[in-house]
Parts: structure tokens; C-alpha cells; sequence
């Protein structure tokens, strides 16, 4: 069985299945560290894998500083002893008073989290300072996504306003630039430095004018190379872990692997040129464009026609069986992960255990 991806013992595996290769992943994330090998400076985005034991491989290879998308994935990384924590988003009304009690229930993690306006700003540091906590924040500047942030000039009035407040302590400032998309790697770097420029002249201002020395934590998995390249900036990639098809497609220069696939089964054959497998929206992202949201390692040229909830229809002129089994790398595996409730492990060919998907939920516990 030659084929890296080939399971044996496929039988036992029902479908559709996400499944994980800790021997590609371990390659994987010793590829990013030839991207930074200074490992204080890697702060990796776990939204991508959601997963404990793969969080768990990173901190084996000295890795212990992360970013998060929601409290869940905050939480699963202070239950695996994870030292430093970022939640990469802006906690909100109740998302307020549950990164509190996060932090009042895992003392030994270090947490953190958003900031882009001083109302939000002054009501966290409010709730926080009558629980008697001072909480690390850092200001999310806008540098050209226009997702979220504030627009990287603006930061230092917004660090003046919130220098004075008790209950938060300013650590630095998060850029995060998921817009650049061009192939062409020095383009993409010529719209990187443009970006960064206005973030760190905003970060100088603020370190000459408060006497501070501001943290940059910048970019994700496009960007990072180019930003890793610049001292003391801390960098994020994400999907580096298990990789996909769009960024394989997209950044050529970084040769990370595929390290996840979705497991799907031939379930029907209504016509002489069409079959059905087992991948419906409920186990592939859904939202790229019906003709490229999988891609089959074993069978190249199906052509998927439709898709349901529990159906990808695909036209074929190949004489496919019910019960065949394809293997696809997802377009997208960061969305596709979040469909799984467990992904199942292969080592050499076979599977040999299931790990839980943890932080797809909203809430473990806080």
C-alpha cells in the first residue's frame, strides 16, 4: 500500500469521517519552526484543529503561547496546561463575564484577549477589577481587512483613554491581515509591509509617548512567513497544522503537507454517469463554490454536480462502485474540522484511535 493517505483497515472507519495523520503533522510543525525558529516568537491559531492531543504536539515541540477564536478553545488550552493564551477576539456583554471566570478557574494560564473601543475597553475593565484581576489586552488595529479593529492611527488615543483604567493592563497590538491573498509572494509582501508600517509607526508613538514596550503579535498563516521576518513581532498561522487545499493552491512558497482529510463512501449510483458519496454540508465546508470544496486524492476527475445535506452527487466516467472509498482534502479544513464531533487517527495505514474535536462547542464548562 504505497499511497501515504491508503487506510487499511477502512472497514472498521464508517463515513463520512474527518481523519488525521500525526506523522504529517509533526512534519508540518517542524516546517513552521523553519519559518521561525525562535519558538517564543510562535503564537499558532488553534481554531484549525480544535483538538487537545493536537494542541498537545505543538506544546511538545516547545511551543506554549496560542491564540483562540471563542472561550471553548480558550478553555480546552488551559485543561492541557497550555502557559499563555490569547483569545483573538473582543469579549462582549456575557463573553466578558465568561473570560473572567476562566481566568479565575485556570490561575495557571496566563490569558488574554481584544480590544478596539473604549467602551468595551472600560465595562471589562470594570467587571474585572470587582473580581479583583487586572486582564491583558491588546488593542486590535485595522490594517486593511476591515473585519474587525480600529484603524491603526486611532490606537493611541484609545490607549491613552484606557491607560488610566484598573482593570486591564495594555500589552501590545494585534494586526491581523487575512485579507492578503495574492499568490505572487512579493506582492503580497509589498501590501504586508504597507499594513504593518501603520501598526508599528502606532506602536512607536505609543511606547515613546508612555514609556511602553508594546508587544506586536501580526498576520496569519499568508502572512506569517513575511512577518516572521521581522524581530520580536509574534506570528499566528493556523491552518499550517493540518494544511488545505486553498492555501496549498494559494501560497505556493510554503510547502507544509496535507495532514487531514474527510473519508467519504460511494452510497449510490442513480445514474449510468453519476455517482453519491456520503460527504453532504454537514461534513465538508460549504461556503466555496460546489466545484471546488473537495478535492479527491483517488479519483481526480469527478465532477461534483450537487450537494445536499447528506449527499455530494458527482459525474463520473469512471466505473465507481457502491461501497468505494475516496479520500479528499477539504478547500477549506478550519470549517470542515468544526463539523466533526471526533477525528479519527492513522498510523502507518491503519487506524488506531479517535480523539475529540473539544472546542467545536461553545462551552466545556466556563
Amino acid at each position: 500500500m504505497s499511497d501515504w493517505y491508503n487506510i487499511e483497515n477502512i472497514d472498521q472507519l464508517d463515513t463520512p469521517a474527518l481523519v488525521i495523520y500525526p506523522d504529517r503533522i509533526k512534519e508540518n510543525i517542524r516546517i513552521l519552526k523553519t519559518f521561525v525558529p525562535e519558538v517564543h516568537r510562535l503564537r499558532p491559531h488553534i481554531k484549525t484543529n480544535k483538538c487537545a492531543e493536537v494542541c498537545k504536539m505543538i506544546m511538545d515541540e516547545g511551543i506554549y503561547k496560542f491564540k483562540c477564536a471563542t472561550i471553548a478553545e480558550a478553555e480546552m488550552l488551559a485543561l492541557i496546561g497550555a502557559l499563555d493564551v490569547l483569545l483573538a477576539y473582543q469579549p462582549v456583554g456575557p463573553k466578558a463575564l465568561r473570560l473572567i471566570e476562566l481566568i479565575q478557574k485556570f490561575p495557571n494560564t496566563h490569558f488574554g484577549c481584544l480590544v478596539d473601543n473604549f467602551n468595551s475597553s472600560s465595562y471589562l475593565a470594570a467587571q474585572a477589577e470587582k473580581k479583583g484581576l487586572k486582564i491583558s489586552v491588546y488593542i486590535d488595529v485595522n490594517v486593511g481587512m476591515h473585519r474587525t479593529g480600529i484603524l491603526p492611527e486611532n490606537a493611541i488615543e484609545l490607549f491613552a483613554r484606557c491607560h488610566s483604567l484598573n482593570g486591564i493592563d495594555i500589552k501590545g497590538l494585534h494586526a491581523y491581515d487575512g485579507h492578503l491573498r495574492d499568490t505572487d509572494l512579493e506582492l503580497r509582501r509589498a501590501k504586508c509591509d504597507e499594513g504593518f508600517r501603520k501598526a508599528e509607526a502606532a506602536k512607536n508613538q505609543i511606547d515613546n509617548q508612555f514609556g511602553k514596550s508594546l508587544i506586536m503579535i501580526a498576520g496569519g498563516t499568508p502572512s506569517f512567513p513575511i512577518h516572521a521576518q521581522r524581530q520580536h513581532v509574534e506570528c499566528s498561522p493556523g491552518t499550517f497544522i493540518f494544511w488545505d487545499k486553498g492555501y496549498q493552491q494559494l501560497l505556493p512558497e510554503q510547502h507544509f503537507i496535507f495532514a487531514a482529510l474527510v473519508v467519504t463512501r460511494v452510497i449510490s449510483k442513480p445514474t449510468e454517469d453519476t455517482i453519491t458519496v456520503d460527504l453532504g454540508h454537514k461534513a465538508i465546508a460549504a461556503e466555496n463554490p460546489l466545484s471546488n470544496r473537495v478535492y479527491f486524492l483517488n479519483a481526480e476527475t469527478v465532477e461534483p454536480i450537487g450537494q445536499s445535506e447528506e449527499h455530494l452527487v458527482l459525474k463520473t466516467s469512471h466505473a465507481f462502485q457502491v461501497g468505494d472509498v475516496f479520500y479528499g482534502v477539504p478547500h477549506h479544513i478550519c470549517p470542515t474540522v468544526a463539523l466533526h464531533e471526533t477525528m479519527s487517527v492513522v498510523e502507518n495505514h491503519r487506524v488506531i484511535a479517535s480523539w475529540n474535536v473539544v472546542s467545536r462547542k461553545r462551552k466545556i464548562s466556563v
